[in-house]
């Protein structure tokens, strides 16, 4: 399908703050041109013969936002086990319901999570989650761009399932992959997690895991190993291809040397690390040291919502106050954490601008609300005061999949109702919960 967006702001995420207005052309799954709406733009679209042609009326697109860590089958969860500490958290509220769900109750669950995502104008998610063959088929039936990640540890999962899924799962599709990971080292013996370093070396693949999210949790690591997490996985081989830690909120000096001779990426995950009270991430130091930065939601039980927007704001509003500085973390370099970062951490280099040859995942924000306006520096409105309500549109390669309209069941384009999803959903979590 070609389609052709005219009358555009236009922020590409390559040239800094600045904003352009023209056209963006799609074709298929990519992006074909970006520019003025000159005479031979004008041309160029009448040769093209588009499918449709969208006025953006001088609202702004730009390229979707890439949730680096969620769990998106958690959504059953939401507003159930909450106002806990973490290990408390997951021992008595989440790991016992866990147990009980079917994988096609995580297929169900799933596709509640990514309507959220499209509604807030994500794009793509980097997904931890127990039934990868199944999560992947709700996301390539709904048209959404899904990296998962393996999440193996003592009680779930084998290396020889994560080999099987890395295998099986790539490949298959445009939209979604698989990586090797491992749930935490909490979680994972030594010797699990030199296998898992022995399947990274033998693929030559990147790692990823949940590292140092809680002041206990590294307190109770120094007095099992003498040395920090990041420390520990790095010695064992882990990140000998690179990959990414999720939180690292507690790290030190040392640890950031290693995350950036190893090239191990950074998530920040504050709305779960404020709401568990797990901790301020050192994000200003994280941008002194050069590491590459992205931002996830966490799962929809820890955070509850799904909300770029708001992890935005909590990224550089957190900083200011733990570095007590107003200054710390700007605006800009928070909006290209929730795009260019998270697509190069993620793998999707293709998905991180609006740019010709570039992946066609793009949203269209609605600038001529309160909330925007005066326009006096979009980018910062949408990282200081913008919201989900500002998306008016979110594309996934090349395919409009949200579109919003005052009927919810007319605002997706996913294949099935919103209604409908959101029934099987609620049935999942009545027959687990009660």
């Amino acid at each position: 399908m070609k389609i052709r967006f005219y009358n555009a702001r236009i922020l590409t995420m390559l040239d800094g703050e600045n904003i352009l207005t023209g056209e963006v052309h799609t074709d298929g799954n990519s992006i074909t041109y970006v520019g003025d709406a000159t005479d031979k733009a004008g041309e160029d679209a009448k040769a093209a013969a588009f499918d449709r042609e969208i006025d953006c009326g001088g609202n702004l697109l730009m390229p979707g936002f890439k949730n680096a860590h969620t769990h998106s089958g958690m959504t059953f969860l939401r507003s159930s086990a909450d106002d806990l500490p973490l290990d408390e958290w997951l021992n008595t509220q989440v790991f016992p319901y866990e147990a009980k769900l079917t994988a096609d109750d995580i297929y169900k669950l799933t596709r509640l999570a990514i309507l959220e995502y499209l509604s807030g104008g994500t794009t793509a998610v980097m997904e931890m989650y127990l039934t990868p063959e199944s999560i992947a088929k709700a996301a390539n039936e709904m048209g959404f761009r899904m990296v998962q990640v393996g999440g193996v540890n003592n009680f779930s999962q084998s290396v020889e399932l994560i080999e099987k899924y890395y295998n099986t799962l790539n490949g298959v599709s445009d939209l979604t992959s698989f990586a090797i990971g491992i749930h935490a080292e909490y979680t994972c013996s030594r010797e699990l997690i030199g296998e898992i370093a022995a399947l990274a070396a033998k693929y030559r693949a990147p790692v990823y895991a949940h590292i140092s999210e809680t002041a206990k949790e590294v307190e109770e690591f120094r007095g099992r190993y003498g040395m920090s997490p990041v420390a520990f996985l790095a010695s064992e081989g882990l990140f000998d291809y690179g990959g990414a830690g999720y939180h690292l909120v507690h790290t030190d000096a040392e640890d950031i040397r290693i995350l950036k001779e190893r090239g191990i990426g950074v998530v920040t995950n504050p709305g779960s690390n404020t709401k568990l009270a797990s901790g301020i991430a050192p994000i200003s130091d994280y941008l002194e040291a050069g590491l590459t930065i992205a931002i996830g939601t966490d799962g929809p039980a820890s955070n509850n919502c799904l909300d770029m927007f708001r992890e935005m704001f909590l990224t550089t509003g957190l900083a200011k106050l733990r570095e007590n500085s107003a200054c710390a973390v700007p605006a800009f370099d928070v909006l290209t954490m929730a795009t260019r970062g998270g697509a190069q951490i993620m793998g999707l280099p293709e998905t991180d601008a609006i740019a010709p040859g570039k992946k066609a995942d793009i949203i269209l924000l609605d600038l001529m609300q309160p909330n925007m306006q005066p326009l006096q520096n979009i980018p910062r409105n949408i990282v200081y005061s913008g919201s989900k309500s500002n998306v008016l549109m979110t594309m996934v390669g090349g395919s409009i999949l949200y579109e919003r309209r005052e009927n919810i069941d007319d605002s997706f384009h996913v294949g099935e109702s919103a209604s409908e999803i959101f029934r099987a959903a609620q049935e999942v979590r009545d027959r687990i919960l009660g």
